[in-house]
C-alpha cells in the first residue's frame, strides 16, 4: 500500500484531496509542512501532497521547502474548496459567537462572518478547529471546515458554501523523493524547476530572453531570498510544455548560461481543469 502525507489532521482539504488522488493509499498526517517533506526525503516509496496556491488568496508559503529538499513533482491536482460552519449538533446559528479556523480560510469567508458579527480566532489549520469544537462541546463556537470534517468529528453542518467567492480552487503538488516523468506526447505538460542567478546587472532580464525567443510561455515566476539572506534570490518557475520539447530545451540552456544554481524539480501533465 502506498503512503501520502500531508499536514494538518484527519477531515483537512488536504485529507480530501489525498482521499480523491488515491482513495487505496495509506494516508498519513503531519504537524507541520516540514515534516512532510522530510519524511518524504527519508522514505522514497511514500509520497506527499502539498497546498501550493490558492485562487482567491495566492501562494500558501512553501517555496522555501520545494527549495530545500528537491523533491520530485509527480503531478498537480486542483481541489475545489468549499467551506461550512460547523458545530456541534442542535446548535442555532443564533447561538454562536466565536468562529475558528486557518487564517485563509477566514479571510474568504470574510462576508460571511461579518454578516453574523461573529469574534474571529485564527488557527492552525480548518479540521484542527472542527476537531477542537468537537472535544469542547460549546454551542457558542463553531469552525469553518470541509464536510469531511464534520463526519470526521461529529459536528452538524450549521451552513454550507459560506465562502465569499463560488469556484474557489486550491492547487496541490504530489511529490516524492524519486524523479519519474512521463513520456512526451501529444498532450499538455508543465515542466516546473527552480534557478539562482549570477550576481550580476540584468541577470534576470537576460536570463529569460531565451523562453522569448523560443516561444515557451511561462506561467509561474516568483522570486525568494535564500535563507538569511536579502541580497541571493532563487526562483520558482512553471511553463508550459515538456522538457524534451526542443524549443523548451533550447530555452533552458539559455537560461543555464546565466546561473549559478539549476534544478528540475518536475514535468508533468497539466491538470485538466486548466482547459475551463
Amino acid at each position: 500500500m502506498s503512503k501520502i502525507y500531508f499536514q494538518g489532521t484527519y477531515g483537512a482539504y488536504s485529507h480530501l484531496a489525498a482521499l480523491s488522488i488515491d482513495p487505496e493509499a495509506e494516508i498519513i498526517p503531519c504537524k507541520t509542512f516540514t515534516e512532510c517533506f522530510s519524511n518524504a526525503s527519508k522514505d522514497p516509496s511514500s509520497k506527499i501532497i502539498i497546498p501550493e496556491s490558492n485562487r482567491i488568496t495566492g501562494n500558501i508559503g512553501i517555496e522555501y521547502l520545494i527549495f530545500q529538499y528537491r523533491l520530485n513533482i509527480y503531478s498537480e491536482y486542483f481541489q475545489k474548496i468549499e467551506h461550512n460552519l460547523l458545530a456541534i449538533p442542535g446548535t442555532k446559528i443564533s447561538e454562536i459567537k466565536n468562529v475558528y479556523s486557518h487564517a485563509q480560510a477566514l479571510s474568504q469567508c470574510s462576508n460571511f462572518i461579518k454578516s453574523k458579527n461573529f469574534i474571529e480566532h485564527v488557527s492552525a489549520d480548518t479540521a484542527g478547529s472542527a476537531e477542537m469544537i468537537s472535544k469542547n462541546q460549546n454551542k457558542k463556537d463553531a469552525a469553518i471546515a470541509s464536510t469531511l470534517s464534520a463526519k470526521t468529528y461529529g459536528l452538524e453542518v450549521i451552513e454550507n458554501n459560506i465562502e465569499n467567492e463560488k469556484g474557489n480552487l486550491t492547487r496541490f503538488l504530489i511529490m516524492g523523493k524519486n524523479i519519474s516523468q512521463p513520456e512526451f506526447e501529444n498532450k499538455k505538460y508543465i515542466t516546473s524547476f527552480l534557478f539562482k542567478l549570477k550576481s550580476k546587472p540584468a541577470a534576470l532580464y537576460q536570463s529569460l530572453g531565451g523562453f522569448a525567443i523560443n516561444g515557451v510561455n511561462l506561467t509561474k515566476l516568483q522570486s525568494y531570498p535564500e535563507k538569511n539572506s536579502f541580497d541571493s534570490y532563487f526562483f520558482l518557475c512553471d511553463l508550459d510544455g515538456h522538457i524534451e520539447d526542443n524549443k523548451v530545451q533550447k530555452s533552458l540552456e539559455e537560461l543555464g548560461l546565466h546561473c549559478e544554481d539549476f534544478h528540475v524539480l518536475g514535468v508533468f501533465e497539466a491538470d485538466k481543469i486548466r482547459e475551463k
